[in-house]
């Protein structure tokens, strides 16, 4: 009876199996829909969008800890506009945040079955972090196919929940974000980034939760620009920044981040919990201080000494990354991150008799300043010097910055300094372009069809920090070779010899090199005519920026001021140079210029970045010059015999 059974059970199986895989393979209105999304995102990068996501976040109190909760329920329906795609789904939380559900589902809401795996989040750029990530690998095997996500993240403290986001990895045809806050929660959602986008917005009242119900609704919103050197997030997409003021619970209000001085309460609180015993580094300050006669020279013997012999190691894990390591640690270990570098600063000038006071910043990748009191306004710590009148910001990160010179980062960045029980709110000063110069002088004449001469760069500023950074990688036995290297510019026809530099030991002083230099093949004769190709450092050339989307941000603000002399031979006399090209806004100023002088041709480029940016209102005009520089890039000076 069994054995006469086991062929319907099998039928019956094929025939369930087949009916559920109808189910979930794409119908003809899967496939049109797919078609109409690749043709409104129109990005060959983009094989999966996101068809509706609804975020929807709420509140809640802990009794026993005194916290407001939050509980963020994120649903997506995605499909596939290719022919196949293959993703990875994923979802980061910490130690103040957990996962409570994470589930891939067809369109139908069956399980798809896939293993949802939980691992630590591993970054180059932290040394140790207590972030988790759950994720699972989704395949999309025809176009149209769907599936639908499920994910459910809740915060032990609503301080950590800074904002939402309405751009996604993928393109989204549909993205609704709801914020239910209780009347007993002082909660402002503050609009960012919103010009330019239609975001509809209602509030409606929730009787029975005693609650409002915000409401924010965006359609065809691209999806995250895949693209390098690009401004913070907070500069470009719209979000809604999570401005958690005050609760009020039994008739007590307690503030939460009501206002800049309840942030700096918080951050100061962590810094009153440190325990700092001094006792081991006063020997070491006594030992950087003794011999020094000024007192600029005992402060710079300690700042030096800390970028020198830390280690600058990111680390965010907890609470940690918000509160700073005791300068004693960071001192035995030999490592920390920004804030323990800063407060070791700190520890080290105030045993020299210094007033030195922890300093909390956000880098240029921050949009906003200390009028908006959230977690997400700043992301770094420096050490902030009184003296003379004068505040000096000392940062122990920038290894090769010297005193008073400040990383482009942080220039022009709001500082929240410690002030005891108050603070004080100052700025970075800023520097112009001209800082960071770079200054060539190419003298170069002909023999045979070699370029020969002898050549001198001078480097300033980030320019010259940049490069002692590198150096500082290197093997000492590589040093020599990587300078060689650089400054043929990798290029295998350049011999440089006889190189002379200033003290690459010390960051007071300007980079200067000095060398001599063989070109070969640069020029080749023909007939009477000699074809010249005098220029081996062709700045800006792989700068063209005609597929980007946002501006393109430097490291740096630059200043190039290069001048290449060229000795005409005896006997001939220039037939043919490149045509001068300028351009100048508000972000640069560049020119290039030809001229014939006492027998000498002058070649001379001038860039100026001046704010380490090009805008997208730049592009068209930026490109445009860009195109005409290549083109003198590939154009030789002619030179005929008389």
């Amino acid at each position: 009876m069994i054995k006469n059974l086991l062929p319907l059970v099998s039928v019956f199986c094929f025939i369930n199996f087949s009916y559920c895989q109808k189910k979930i393979e794409p119908s003809v209105h899967d496939i049109a829909k797919a078609k109409t999304l690749k043709s409104t995102f129109d990005n060959e990068d983009d094989d999966v969008a996101i068809e509706e996501s609804i975020d929807y976040i709420s509140f809640d109190f802990d009794t026993k800890e005194d916290k407001v909760t939050v509980r963020h329920d994120m649903k997506e329906k995605m499909i596939n506009m290719d022919s196949r795609a293959d993703i990875q789904k994923y979802c980061f939380y910490d130690g103040q945040s957990e996962i409570e559900e994470f589930e891939v589902n067809y369109k139908n809401d069956r399980s798809a079955g896939f293993f949802i795996k939980d691992e630590a989040y591993k970054s180059n750029d932290l040394f140790h972090n207590d972030a988790r990530v759950k994720y699972t690998h989704v395949d999309f095997p025809l176009k149209g196919y769907r599936y639908n996500i499920s994910i459910i993240k809740s915060y032990k403290d609503i301080k950590y929940f800074t904002s939402l986001y309405f751009n996604d990895e993928y393109p989204t045809a549909k993205k609704i974000i709801k914020v239910e806050i209780p009347d007993w929660l002082n909660l402002e959602l503050k609009e960012m980034n919103f010009d330019g986008y239609d975001i509809k917005k209602t509030v409606k009242p929730n009787v029975k939760n005693n609650s409002k119900i915000y409401t924010y609704t965006l359609e065809n919103v691209l999806g995250m620009y895949r693209e390098t050197n690009v401004p913070g997030p907070s500069y470009i997409y719209p979000h809604l920044l999570v401005l958690a003021k005050s609760y009020t619970i039994k008739d007590k209000t307690e503030p939460i981040f009501d206002s800049t001085q309840d942030l700096y309460n918080w951050y100061n609180s962590l810094v009153k919990s440190l325990k700092n015993d001094n006792s081991a580094i006063k020997s070491k300050v006594e030992e950087l201080t003794k011999d020094a006669i000024t007192d600029e020279e005992k402060i710079k013997n300690i700042y030096y000494w800390v970028q020198d012999n830390i280690r600058y190691i990111a680390f965010e894990d907890g609470i940690a990354g918000f509160k700073p390591d005791e300068a004693s640690n960071v001192f035995d270990k030999r490592y920390g991150d920004c804030k323990g570098m800063a407060n070791l600063i700190k520890q080290m000038l105030i045993e020299a008799g210094f007033d030195a006071r922890l300093t909390w910043i956000g880098t240029k990748r921050i949009a906003y300043d200390y009028s908006t009191p959230n977690l997400s306004v700043d992301n770094h710590m420096i050490c902030s010097l009184f003296k003379d009148n004068e505040i000096f910001f000392l940062d122990g990160t920038e290894k090769f910055n010297a005193f008073g010179e400040y990383a482009n980062r942080i220039q022009g960045k709001q500082v929240m300094i410690e002030n005891q029980d108050s603070f004080i709110l100052k700025h970075v000063p800023s520097s112009d372009s001209e800082f960071n110069k770079e200054h060539f002088t190419y003298n170069l004449k002909l023999q045979d069809e070699t370029l020969v001469g002898h050549v001198e760069k001078e480097y300033y500023g980030e320019s010259r920090s940049h490069i002692l950074y590198i150096l500082d990688q290197m093997k000492t036995d590589k040093k020599e070779e990587f300078l060689e290297y650089f400054l043929k510019g990798g290029n295998s026809n350049v011999k440089v010899s006889n190189i002379q530099t200033s003290d690459l030991a010390n960051r007071d002083l300007n980079i200067d090199i000095n060398f001599d230099i063989e070109i070969k093949n640069a020029a080749s004769s023909f007939d009477d005519s000699v074809y010249i190709d005098i220029d081996i450092d062709k700045e800006l050339n792989n700068y063209n920026l005609d597929e980007r989307h946002v501006d393109y941000i430097f490291d740096f603000k630059r200043f190039l001021d290069s001048t290449i002399i060229l000795e005409i031979p005896q006997g001939y006399t220039v037939s043919h140079l490149p045509g001068n090209i300028n351009i100048s806004s508000n972000n640069y100023d560049l020119s290039v210029t030809f001229k014939t002088e006492n027998n000498k041709i002058y070649y001379s480029k001038n860039f100026k970045i001046m704010n380490a940016k090009i805008e997208t209102s730049d592009f068209e005009e930026w490109n445009n010059f860009i195109d005409q520089l290549n083109t003198i890039y590939q154009e030789q000076i002619i030179l005929t015999k008389k």
